[in-house]
């Protein structure tokens, strides 16, 4: 990976973490706890490993980032020729174990701007490719004992 360490962005639970790189991909999560094997580990290797990405479709002109005053809620801010959208990401606290959740919200701020979505999964880290089927809020994955649901809405 061509990404630096500090072009990264925690966000986490106390059961799991999740790295947001600056154009917005989840390049590391581990579910559904700390010492799970990764479903996303692009950082280990490269997108083969596992991403999911959420940008804008064109090269934006300038990034920014920031959390929320005494919170683990990252805002990457992406402006490009046609507006301006913030990434919100976020991990809601749960005492659930088996049941962890990821928060990614793309909020307009300004203008039109077209977004782009790339969701790589891999068991393992990244050894293994799961079979995904559609359903009808999103996608379910499953390779062996893990499973993973992705929901999304407009």
């Amino acid at each position: 990976m061509s990404k630096r360490i500090e072009d990264y962005g925690f966000i986490g639970n106390c059961l799991s973490c999740a790295l947001v790189a600056r154009d917005g991909s989840i390049d590391w999560l581990c579910l559904p706890r700390f010492d799970s094997d990764a479903c996303f580990a692009a950082l280990l290797g490269n997108e083969e490993n596992g991403f999911w990405r959420i940008a804008p479709a064109d090269e934006p002109r300038r990034v920014s980032r920031r959390y929320r005053d005494g919170t683990t809620i990252l805002e990457t801010t992406f402006e490009t020729e046609d507006g301006a959208v913030t990434l919100v990401d976020f991990m809601p606290f749960s005492r659930d174990e088996e049941h962890v959740d990821v928060f990614r919200i793309v909020r307009g701020d300004k203008g039109r701007v077209a977004m782009r979505m790339e969701f790589v999964l891999r068991f393992g880290y990244g050894s293994t490719v799961p079979w995904v089927r559609r359903t009808d809020f999103g996608l379910r994955a499953i390779a062996g004992p893990d499973a993973v649901s992705m929901r999304a809405r407009n």
